[in-house]
């Protein structure tokens, strides 16, 4: 691939079957983007004759652009694809439907209802028989045993419909979310050269051949050659891994790569390669192609696919091998996969699924326990009755009768069983979620993983940015200090002496991004809108509040006649641009953090602008009267500075030397207004139990103002507000580890970190939960925006990404995208959160209730009188209607302001509280009085005939319809006490704040009318009289009253209630972390020997195989030390061809054997927390290579970034 020779044949045999006109092919212009620095200099010059040449084989000018031609475009998209890469396949609806099958429950269910359908249609050939004991039939048998299979469709119907609306609910969730990624890419837009004019055109719109104009700021859409440049870093650490800012230049490195960022300069480039066929593209082709084989591989039963696969991928594309950091990592994470049974979802099980889980489970085993015993006793009842009672011999042609009478007890069982199983737990999940998730849409919450929303619930504290989360991201210039004087109000242009006015004009106007500017507002008397950098914008609005024009000074000196910039960045905190003087030698305008800028200030322009020395002492008078007074009422500092170089050219890549002695101009506050709802919002928050942090990379003294007006920290309080820097030094012991003991001592007061970098953000999180310090684990929510904000976003339990400000890195890493940036979202989000709480628990209380009455009336009268007073499908009405419905109405509870007067639950509080023990005991005591009174005296008390002891198959009683009767009633009065859980009286509050609710129980009742009067046979019913009617409904408004009663009796008095549905505990959480996606890197070096210990045959095998390719491609090596021997040389040699069905990690191999006899050449792996170190190969490799002298590959060698897969 990198042979000049080696490809001229290719490449010219292309030209003549070359597609479409152009002068080069989609696969050479593939390959050309591969190579690096040198490398790709050469291949330019050989092949293409310089860039120059190039560009007129793609026709286009380099300095007019594209024509702009619509077929010329269109054509262009035909032949080298358009700037899109296809997101991943989005799981169908069948995929999801099968990953809903997968509950626990509903299988459960699922064999239930199978067994009792089958059962249905079992028909015992015997006749019947006086001697076998059974009743003689009559004709209405067949009408009740054509009826059995009512029941196992019913409960298959019920799964159905859970599984269907889980399924949607994901499918919708899917559905949104990709229509807000659709939304943000739209949005983003390219400078491209089109016909002489820059034009902003949508990143999709860009095709191969337009010259794209690349500043500082920039993600690049398309990968593309340099034309032009000045000073052009890039920071390629997204796709190489190597963290040090790569120059650009057409003498050392033109090649520019999609999905780099630009640190620093401008320029021109000509773009070569898009969507797919881009160096992102192929990337993201190649996980999605590795997912793919994974599946197959699994599907054939292979399980060593990774490496094989990863080679496949290889030779295929001939990718480069920068990719292969990415494609490793997937790897690994595909290998981890494969080990774990259970597929985890993302980061722990949620707290909420794993209490419902182990709920559930318990539940199950008790009703099967119940189901157990009903049809042991029925059995035991039916052989004594007939064969040690009435000494009946067991004939053998009564042995298919007594089957039906054990089929028919196994049936009593099973419905014991499926009312005992709450399957209606799943679906109020799954509704109350879905319900919160749409909803919290309106309330600027994007939720992307729906266990998230829950979560929020237990939230105990909050890691917020400050600018524009607590702030409003609106920036504006109050005070300055200029020329000894402190104004507090912006000063009238007349007040400033022409030479200095001039002078902070130009320090502002040409020392900031072009890009920033401020337009006109969009309605009138609104405030004019600020585009790009926000602190830059405030300078620009000072600059207008002058009374002067920025943009005029702009075209006076465009941005072609910026000699040198050095951008901002977090290492330096300032920004200088060097322009040439008309008079000759050049001025340097400075401005960036007050402190760092003043340091390197020895001279300051008094009131008639005169230039005075500056010293150490003058400094920190400065900082006292003016800098520290302006930080404390919550401004951030800005200082502009200048120098002039008059002796001839400096040399301007000596930084430390041109960043000094420089001349103050003036010291500016910038204020950034706390949004008039956060205090309010905070104020909230700590009401409810959760601590605010605030990281931010702002001053300290600005930081613990605008904390103060927040109301996170307020004064007089023990609380730490700490700079990174002192963080660090707190927290890490003399190695610069980070102890969890020292932070233990820290997190708990700290409110402000300030000056703080993403790896300190990140640390803060993940040492608050993983923090032992307290009764139960921190839950934590983190708030971010920027691409380094991603590994914190994950770590947290809960991750804010900014869906204005954020990028598309930390929306990826996030939970919840705040579709407007505000901290109020966040609190809105707990509240949502605990209501599904809540929704759930409201659901239990009534689910459980009836469950307990319905399993032990089944039991007792399976017991007492064979047959259970509630038959099979009334129990599924009850049962499924009643459940499917309540967990409708009870999940869709509107939140209210009282869910945050109270305290997070935590994750260990049970999902079942002493005080609702206490109602479903309560509830009942009183349905199960009522019910056996009606049992067993109802046919007196109400003057009709008995339905006990009924020979089997007799048509339906009124004795029995009105027990069912009573009982539906029963349950639907009790959910409207379900509807308060915490022991409050009043259960009609704010009843008519939710519709659902009102139609549900309304229309439960009309259909209880109508099943009762018409449902006849298949439902064992029989027509009421109207008192009847009256008796049931007044039984059933007595569940209120006794509601009351309930509510009367002290919870604490009732010392035998225990409570149920616990969480996890923490070793439990320990025990399962360690099968987690996130795994730590003390954790990763321990897998990484594991897997090394398990490949280690293949390995051997492997090497020697790998020694011999070494061995005959060694003359090329020492012939041509520069030259990157790439994989693709050696895998395509005879020697190499390994046996397929050999598992194998060539790639690692051959490197390692590399840096074995070299141990100096300096080559580098990522590791796999990114960390760039000096590669030592401490595996002990089995095969002794020190025969094999091998030449280093050359340092610009891209397996720099290979990364390690074991």
């Amino acid at each position: 691939m990198t042979n000049p020779t080696e490809h001229a044949l290719p490449a010219n045999s292309m030209v003549e079957s070359h597609e479409g006109d152009f002068g080069c092919t989609v696969m050479e212009l593939r390959k050309l983007m591969e190579l690096r620095s040198s490398d790709g200099i050469d291949q330019i010059n050989v092949h293409y004759g310089g860039v120059m040449n190039l560009c007129s084989r793609l026709k286009t000018n380099p300095v007019e652009g594209l024509s702009g031609n619509p077929t010329d475009l269109e054509k262009r998209k035909q032949v080298f694809g358009q700037n899109f890469i296809p997101p991943k396949k989005a799981k169908t609806f069948l995929e999801l439907v099968w990953e809903a099958l997968q509950d626990v429950t509903l299988i459960i269910l699922e064999i239930a209802a199978i067994i009792s359908l089958v059962l249905s249609f079992y028909r015992p050939p015997g006749e019947e028989n006086e001697q076998c004991g059974l009743p003689v039939s009559s004709p209405e048998d067949e009408g009740e045993a054509e009826a059995g299979w009512i029941e196992g469709a019913a409960i298959l119907f019920s799964v159905i419909i859970v599984v269907l609306v889980t399924a949607f609910n994901d499918w919708s969730k899917e559905k949104q979310f990709r229509g807000l990624q659709s939304r943000i890419e739209k949005e983003q837009k390219f400078s491209v050269i089109r016909n002489g004019h820059i034009i902003q055109l949508p990143v999709a719109e860009i095709v191969v051949g337009d010259i794209a104009q690349i500043k500082y700021g920039d993600l690049l859409p398309a990968d593309g050659i340099l034309i032009q440049g000045n000073d052009l870093k890039i920071d390629e650490s997204s796709l190489t891994g190597e963290s040090d800012h790569v120059k650009k230049s057409l003498e050392r490195d033109p090649m520019l790569l999609s999905g780099t960022h630009v640190m620093e300069g401008s320029g021109r480039m000509v773009v070569t390669a898009v969507g797919i066929n881009s160096q992102t593209g192929i990337i993201f082709t190649l996980l999605g192609a590795s997912e793919g084989e994974e599946e197959e591989k699994k599907k054939k039963g292979k399980k060593q696919g990774v490496p094989e696969n990863r080679n496949k991928a290889k030779t295929q594309d001939g990718v480069a091998l920068e990719i292969q950091p990415l494609n490793s990592q997937e790897g690994i994470d595909n290998e981890e996969k494969e080990k774990k049974v259970t597929k985890l979802p993302k980061k722990e099980k949620s707290v909420l699924q794993g209490k419902l889980t182990r709920l559930a489970v318990q539940i199950g085993k008790a009703g099967l326990l119940m189901s157990a015993i009903t049809v042991l006793i029925l059995i035991l009842y039916f052989v004594i009755e007939n064969f040690v009672i009435h000494r009946r011999p067991w004939l053998a042609e009564c042995t298919p009768i007594y089957i039906q009478y054990f089929v028919k007890f196994f049936i009593i069982g099973i419905t014991v069983l499926v009312v005992a199983v709450p399957e209606g737990l799943p679906l109020a999940v799954t509704i109350s979620l879905a319900y919160s998730v749409k909803k919290m849409m309106k309330d600027n919450n994007l939720v992307r993983h729906l266990d998230a929303c829950e979560t929020m619930g237990n939230a105990t504290a909050i890691c917020s940015d400050k600018t524009g989360t607590l702030t409003m991201n609106r920036m504006t210039v109050v005070q300055a200090y200029i020329g000894d004087t402190h104004y507090h109000q912006i000063p009238s242009p007349d007040a400033l002496v022409p030479k200095v006015l001039d002078l902070i004009v130009n320090g502002i106007s040409i020392n900031s991004a072009y890009t920033s500017k401020i337009l006109p507002p969009e309605k009138e008397g609104g405030l004019p809108r600020q585009v790009g950098n926000k602190t830059e914008c405030a300078l620009l609005g000072f600059v207008t509040d002058l009374k002067q024009d920025y943009h005029a000074v702009r075209n006076e000196v465009p941005e072609e006649k910026l000699y040198k910039v050095y951008t901002f960045n977090s290492v330096r905190k300032s920004m200088s641009t060097v322009i040439e003087k008309p008079s000759g030698g050049y001025r340097m305008y400075s401005k960036g953090a007050s402190e760092i800028i003043l340091r390197k200030c020895n001279r300051i322009l008094d009131k008639k602008g005169e230039v005075m020395p500056f010293k150490n002492k003058d400094r920190d008078e400065m900082v006292r009267t003016v800098i520290e007074p302006m930080a404390s009422q919550g401004l951030r500092t800005i200082c502009i500075a200048y120098r002039d170089f008059n002796d001839g050219e400096p040399t301007w890549d000596n930084e430390s030397e041109i960043l000094t002695e420089l001349t103050c101009i003036a010291v500016v506050g910038i204020e950034d207004p706390v949004r008039p709802e956060v205090p309010e919002a905070i104020a909230k928050c700590k009401r409810a139990g959760i601590t605010v942090r605030m990281v931010t990379g702002d001053n300290i003294n600005t930081a613990r103002a605008i904390a103060t007006k927040c109301g996170i920290v307020t004064p007089g309080d023990d609380f730490l507000c700490l700079e990174g820097k002192e963080f660090n030094r707190l927290i890490r012991n003399e190695k610069g580890e980070v102890e969890q003991e020292k932070l233990d001592k820290i997190w708990p007061k700290l409110r402000v970190l300030a000056r703080s970098s993403p790896t300190d953000k990140h640390t803060l999180v993940k040492g608050i939960i993983d923090s032992t310090v307290g009764e139960q684990r921190q839950v934590v929510a983190v708030t971010g925006d920027g691409t380094n904000d991603g590994p914190a976003l994950k770590k947290a339990d809960v991750g804010f990404a900014m869906g204005i400000a954020g990028t598309d890195v930390a929306k990826e890493a996030s939970d919840i995208i705040l579709t407007d940036d505000n901290f109020t979202s966040i609190v809105k989000a707990v509240m949502w959160g605990r209501n599904v709480y809540d929704s759930i628990s409201k659901f239990l209380q009534f689910q459980l209730t009836v469950n307990v009455v319905a399993v032990i009336v089944a039991f007792t009268g399976a017991c007492i009188t064979q047959d259970s007073p509630l038959k099979a499908v009334q129990m599924l009405w009850v049962n499924l209607i009643m459940d499917t419905f309540a967990s409708l109405a009870l999940a869709t509870e509107p939140p209210t302001e009282s869910l945050l007067k109270r305290r997070p639950y935590g994750r260990n509080k049970p999902l079942i509280s002493r005080t609702m023990m206490k109602n479903i005991l309560g509830h009942s005591v009183y349905q199960l009085t009522v019910i056996f009174f009606l049992v067993f005296a109802g046919e007196r008390f109400f003057d009709i005939d008995s339905g006990r002891k009924a020979p089997l198959h007799s048509p339906p009683s009124q004795h029995y319809t009105i027990i069912f009767n009573t009982f539906v009633l029963m349950q639907l009065f009790n959910e409207i006490n379900s509807r308060k859980i915490h022991g409050e009286r009043n259960v009609f509050a704010g009843i008519f704040r939710n519709l659902i609710f009102c139609s549900v129980v309304l229309g439960t009742f009309i259909s209880q009318i109508l099943i009762v009067e018409f449902g006849g046979k298949p439902f064992s019913c029989t027509k009421l009289t109207l008192s009847q009617w009256f008796w049931c409904l007044f039984i059933g408004i007595g569940e209120l009253l006794w509601g009351q009663i309930i509510s009367t009796i002290p919870t604490q008095s009732l010392k035998f209630l225990k409570e149920a549905g616990h969480g996890t505990t923490k070793e439990e959480i320990t025990k399962d972390a360690e099968g987690l996606d996130e795994i730590d890197h003390a954790e990763m070096e321990l897998r990484r020997g594991q897997i090394l210990w398990f490949r280690g045959l293949n390995r051997i095998q492997t090497q020697i195989k790998v020694v011999k390719a070494f061995h005959s491609s060694l003359h090329e090596s020492i012939q041509k030390p520069k030259n990157q021997n790439s994989i693709h040389n050696f895998m395509t040699h005879p020697e190499f061809a390994i046996d397929e069905e050999v598992p194998r990690t060539p790639l690692l191999d051959e490197h390692e054997e590399e840096n074995l006899d070299n141990p100096t050449s300096g080559t580098r792996a990522l590791l796999l927390d990114g960390e760039v170190t000096p590669y030592a190969n401490k595996n002990n490799n089995a095969v002794d290579c020190s025969q094999v002298q091998i030449v280093a590959s050359h340092s610009d060698s891209p397996l720099h970034s290979l990364e390690t897969s074991v």
